[in-house]
């Protein structure tokens, strides 16, 4: 640190002045352009000693700048021209590099182009190469299948042509296995291969006795006229010769319960399409029908036992595939066409001697997917004839109009009938519309109960279960939304209350609707009812309820609109304006509840005036009034 001990003496006389003042401050601007001593030492210095020696110390401190200022010119002017001489080549090199630059660009860009076309090229070869070894692959393998391929040939075909002479034959079975019988009992007597050379083989595998028989009755076709079974009879001949017999017969079942895997495997868009289903049938059905040809024909080739393990596997495979694919379908008229293909499937497979069960058991779960589709789909017909619906009575305006209505729906009304055209019917046109519709249901659930193999009761059964579905979930959901709808006022609240009471009375007519369809008594012990009545009611008593809360909302309307003033000195002798306008809304909304059934009428209209008194009497008791005249109260 600078210490005091070494402060600055400042001389007192012109001389002294003269000989160290130059000397003095020149030791005072050193210490001011130290870095290193500290700066408020050395000014204490030139302060403290005289009184006038700052003023002199400052004009030596103008003269030093001065001097440097003199100095920094002298160098910048030394520098200038070379400064600017640097800048001047600077300019040059920015254009050279920005020319460059571009250059540099242009070649990238010229070598990712290169590089593109390269990448391609490689990316090419090696897809190439891939290639050429999965076929190198492929080549080898079906070599080693080449074998087998020819052997079952023939199989193949049948998959495109057994649905034509066999489904299309499901309805008549018995001929067709009465066919069948007649080449089994053919084959027993006479070998199908010439084990010792002397028995002609037909081209069917037949022999030439046998086949002239056989031309000599009524035409049918049948497995053999159908696939060229000779690959199979040679290699079962030959390996017979041979003497090695049991492996031809391991290596056949082998090879069968891997092409059986395949033929169960379903395609991923089966669902979408009736034909991906029949498809799927027709090669499981030619598969089988090949095996049962063989299992008769070539005594020991396959068995019983081994034909049925490969039906119980296919069983749970194939009631696995429907069951999911099944699932995702929403059409019912796709759903009802399945059914019948699994009819026509299991009826075919069945004259074959192979157990179907399952398959029925699996219509049931079938029948629940079609019924949701069916309910979705009306569903959507409750919700478009709810949405038409004007929710007025049913205009007639003479006797061919009144009968197309009571036609569509049974009504009955003495009163009605005897009044003369044109005249109303109390219900609104959705009522026969639903009631119409529901008919249709009952329709379209009948269609998949047909060919079943079920009793009528089992089928009434089915009938009514789906209808109390309809009445009980569908029906009864789109009435509980259509009730809570904005839009709906109170004069279709009556109007639903009216048709709901008429669709209640309805119920009957569509009990009795089925009872004709399935000719079942429903006093039959187990005869399931119809729950429409309960359902109507909930839908009435909910519209009820509507109709109280719409008609205390509409009443606090009135109310809000309310100006009265509370601190008239007379009355005026009439009532205000906004309690004249509610009467006259109350007076014509009684006149709309005389449609409704007393009680509830009765309930509406005491429920709307005790509200009216209570509102009333919280406007008196209102903590904000102060004060009431009265001529108010009067």
């Amino acid at each position: 640190m600078y210490s005091s001990s070494s402060s600055l003496k400042i001389p007192t006389s012109p001389q002294d002045e003269d000989k160290g003042e130059g000397k003095v401050y020149g030791n005072v601007f050193a210490e001011l352009e130290s870095v290193d001593l500290p700066l408020g030492t050395t000014l204490r210095s030139v302060y403290d000693d005289q009184p006038n020696a700052h003023k002199r110390f400052m004009e030596k401190l103008d003269a030093r700048i001065r001097n440097h200022d003199r100095e920094i010119e002298k160098m910048c002017n030394f520098h200038h021209q070379g400064f600017v001489d640097a800048i001047t080549e600077l300019l040059k090199v920015r254009a050279d590099a920005e020319k460059l630059m571009g250059q540099v660009s242009d070649t990238n860009r010229r070598l990712q182009d290169a590089g593109r076309e390269v990448t391609a090229q490689t990316e090419e070869v090696i897809r190439c190469r891939i290639q050429q070894r999965n076929m190198a692959t492929t080549v080898e393998k079906l070599q080693l299948c080449i074998p087998v391929l020819e052997m079952y040939k023939a199989v193949d075909v049948i998959v495109d042509l057994l649905f034509i002479t066999l489904f299309s034959q499901a309805q008549q079975h018995r001929t067709f296995n009465s066919a069948v019988q007649k080449q089994v009992t053919l084959s027993c007597a006479k070998p199908l291969y010439g084990l010792n050379g002397r028995t002609p083989l037909h081209h069917n595998g037949l022999s030439t006795e046998a086949a002239d028989d056989e031309e000599m009755d009524e035409e049918v076709l049948t497995v053999q006229d159908l696939v060229d079974f000779s690959p199979v009879y040679r290699c079962l001949h030959i390996y017979t010769v041979l003497g090695d017999r049991e492996t031809f017969e391991n290596y056949y079942r082998k090879q069968r319960k891997k092409q059986a895997r395949l033929v169960l495997q379903p395609q991923s868009n089966m669902h979408e399409t009736v034909e991906g289903y029949r498809k799927y049938f027709n090669q499981i059905v030619g598969f089988f029908v090949v095996e049962d040809h063989i299992l008769h024909a070539t005594q020991g080739l396959v068995t019983r036992a081994f034909t049925d393990e490969l039906w119980n596997m296919a069983l749970s495979k194939i009631i696995a595939v429907l069951r999911t694919h099944s699932s995702y379908c929403n059409d019912p008229d796709l759903v009802l066409e399945l059914k019948n293909l699994i009819v026509i499937f299991a009826d075919t497979l069945q004259g074959y001697g192979f157990p179907v069960n399952r398959l029925f058991d699996l219509l049931f779960e079938v029948r629940d997917q079609y019924n949701e589709t069916l309910l979705k789909k009306w569903a959507l017909v409750f919700r478009d004839i709810f949405e038409q619906d004007n929710y007025s009575p049913i205009p007639v305006e003479n006797e061919e109009e009144y009968k197309a209505v009571i036609s569509r729906f049974p009504f009955h009304d003495a009163e009605i009938e005897k009044q003369q055209f044109p005249k109303k019917l109390p219900m609104s046109q959705s009522v026969p519309q639903i009631y119409s519709q529901v008919k249709e249901f009952i329709y379209a659930s009948l269609k998949f109960s047909e060919s079943l193999h079920r009793s009528s009761t089992e089928i009434d059964d089915m009938l009514r279960k789906s209808t109390n579905l309809l009445l009980t979930r569908t029906l009864s959901s789109c009435l509980q939304n259509l009730i809570k709808k904005p839009h709906i006022g109170l004069t279709e609240l009556v109007q639903i209350i009216i048709n709901t009471t008429h669709l209640e009375h309805a119920c009957k007519y569509l009990e009795d609707f089925i009872t004709n369809i399935t000719n079942v008594s429903p006093e039959t012990v187990h005869t399931t009812r119809l729950y429409g009545l309960s359902t109507f009611k909930d839908a009435r008593h909910a519209a009820e309820g509507e109709i109280y809360t719409k008609l205390n909302q509409k009443i606090d309307e009135f109310i809000q609109l309310a100006d009265y003033e509370w601190g008239m000195a007379e009355s005026d002798g009439r009532a205000s304006g906004y309690l004249m306008d509610l009467i006259n809304f109350l007076r014509s909304t009684f006149q709309v509840f005389t449609h409704l059934p007393g009680k509830v009428a009765q309930t509406a209209c005491m429920s709307a005036c005790k509200h009216l008194a209570t509102s009333l009497m919280q406007m008196l008791l209102d903590t904000e009034l102060k004060q009431i005249s009265m001529g108010a109260i009067l």
